[in-house]
């Protein structure tokens, strides 16, 4: 993440910053920590999530999902209050900082974004990594990256929908490996 977003700033990509599927706030507020860092007020860190934990899954739509139960794992379902207590925390909960609230299919696309410098996806799902890149790609600025937090782990559902809409859309930027688990690529210029 760090690396993303000193390239990003370094070589003055456009747009803010967002993660879709933010849990207890940790990589947002570490967003929000290196724009601190570098004294950037010009870019928003966004924080989608529905603060409820992920949906049943819609396996008629989302046949990769069929099966899941992460939707049962109360520990996963953290307030938006306490991701903004756990901002608070670190000094970090200002204006450069916002809230989507709800599932992604109802946030995303009508979000008030209008550029993105890096996107970072832990949505898990197959249904919601879809959605949050279908929403969210075509606002990445030339340049920016997507991150992918389970693409290593979740080879079914998370890389499957990565690489489904990579294909649909002719994207062949190299998919770099993180750590095993998360992977991201930089779009062309």
């Amino acid at each position: 993440i760090q690396h993303c977003i000193e390239t990003v700033l370094r070589d003055e990509v456009p747009g803010d910053l967002i993660e879709t599927g933010v849990w207890r706030g940790g990589a947002t507020i570490f967003m929000r920590g290196v724009l601190k860092a570098y004294d950037v007020e010009t870019r928003t860190v966004w924080a989608a999530d529905s603060f409820e934990g992920l949906p049943p899954p819609d396996a008629a739509r989302y046949p990769a999902d069929a099966g899941d139960r992460f939707f049962e794992q109360s520990g996963l379902a953290v307030g938006v209050e306490q991701v903004k207590h756990n901002f608070a925390r670190y000094g970090l909960l200002d204006d450069q900082v916002k809230f989507l609230v709800g599932w992604f299919k109802d946030t995303l696309p009508n979000a008030p974004i209008e550029q993105l410098a890096v996107i970072r996806l832990d949505g898990d799902l197959y249904e919601s990594t879809w959605q949050a890149i279908e929403a969210l790609y075509p606002k990445l600025s030339p340049g920016g990256f997507c991150i992918v937090d389970d693409y290593g782990t979740l080879v079914d559902q998370c890389q499957r929908a990565i690489h489904d809409y990579r294909d649909a859309h002719g994207i062949t930027e190299e998919i770099i490996d993180v750590d095993g688990w998360g992977a991201y690529w930089r779009k062309a210029s």
